[in-house]
């Protein structure tokens, strides 16, 4: 199955337990370890443990890296401190989402980004091509770093055993560097992708492995890709190459809390989503429940009830916590209407469903 596909460090760990691997934007990455829903309710109720180890860093740095920094994403990075990261997007000239990610400031001329496994090179280059007229140096240093999700209600107790720091009030997207983990030295932020509380941590590619051994010896279940993608769409968090792209803005995917298109600074893409921000954007992501059976799925065509055309589903699943058959999906503007009723066409059926808010575990 791996032939031909990165590994991460823990590639032999998932060998070993008998996990269903399978490619993963270029990776051969674990899609479940037990069972999807089992990993799933463990993440809902407990804690989890994700390597994400595929997704990349890029480093910026040098007299002029705030500039640049501020140049090539959509958020103000002005608002960055060393102990606050922050959600972002790389736009195109179109206020297309090119990728989107997670900066952390490093130091007042050092920035990481965390950016989408697929999409490593292509971000590093772009970012290299728009970076001529600035004094700072882009590095792709994906290899030299791992990184684990520790996800779920008790995730902050746990951690909070292993680490001298103190975390109890750590909130969204704070971190703290040289946190000491197990003897390693780790950037611990609070921050995840599956719609609980839960902390990344960034550590040397080499110690990946040790912190990955001891988190287990705890009796955290491990987790893969499958259970990663059913606790994201149940909170409503996009996935770039689905419900974001290079022909989606943040206004049309719904992250427009990323996007700051009034700041004074300019960055590429700024006028257009200028220009989305204050007359609105054509088309809006929406949340989507099945009423009639069937499982929506990236691609299919929505309709609304009088049979017209008016968007597509972007994302899709069974969701272990509420039952219900879920999705994302793009439609037209004015087509929207919270509790509205649309069609969805499953294969040859045509099946009812209703537009619900995107975050459907909302606490």
């Amino acid at each position: 199955m791996s032939e031909g596909l990165k590994q991460t460090p823990l590639y032999q760990h998932y060998v070993d337990a008998s996990a269903k691997i399978v490619e993963f934007g270029g990776w051969a990455m674990p899609v479940q370890f037990s069972s999807i829903k089992e990993e799933h309710n463990a993440v809902r109720s407990n804690v989890g443990l994700f390597d994400v180890s595929h997704m990349g860093e890029i480093i910026i740095e040098g007299p002029d890296a705030a500039k640049l920094v501020q140049y090539v994403l959509s958020n103000d990075t002005e608002q960055l401190t060393l102990s606050k990261a922050q959600y972002t997007a790389l736009c195109n000239e179109h206020g297309g989402v090119i990728d989107d990610l997670v900066i952390y400031q490093l130091d007042t001329q050092r920035y990481l980004l965390i950016v989408n496994a697929a999409n490593v090179e292509k971000d590093y280059q772009w970012i290299v091509d728009h970076s001529q007229d600035f004094d700072a140096k882009v590095e792709n240093v994906s290899s030299s770093y791992g990184q684990l999700a520790v996800q779920g209600p008790n995730a902050r107790q746990l951690i909070q055993a292993q680490v001298q720091d103190d975390i109890s009030d750590m909130k969204m997207f704070e971190f703290k560097k040289e946190v000491e983990l197990f003897d390693k030295k780790v950037i611990l932020s609070q921050s995840g992708y599956t719609g609980e509380d839960g902390f990344e941590i960034y550590c040397d590619s080499a110690d990946v492995v040790a912190i990955w051994e001891k988190l287990l010896s705890l009796d955290v279940v491990p987790c893969g890709l499958g259970a990663r993608d059913t606790l994201r769409l149940e909170a409503g968090l996009p996935l770039h190459g689905q419900d974001l792209s290079e022909m989606i803005t943040p206004y049309e995917g719904g992250i427009a809390f990323a996007a700051k298109p009034l700041i004074e600074a300019d960055f590429i893409g700024k006028s257009v989503l200028k220009e989305q921000k204050e007359n609105g954007a054509p088309r809006r992501t929406i949340g989507l429940r099945m009423i009639e059976k069937g499982i929506p799925r990236t691609g299919y065509t929505i309709y609304n009830l009088e049979g017209k055309e008016i968007g597509e589903v972007t994302s899709g699943t069974q969701s272990p916590s509420t039952g219900h058959s879920i999705g994302m999906g793009i439609i037209q503007r004015d087509e929207f209407e919270m509790g509205k009723e649309v069609i969805i066409q499953v294969r040859k059926k045509q099946v009812k469903a209703q537009i619900v808010k995107k975050n459907q575990i909302e606490k």
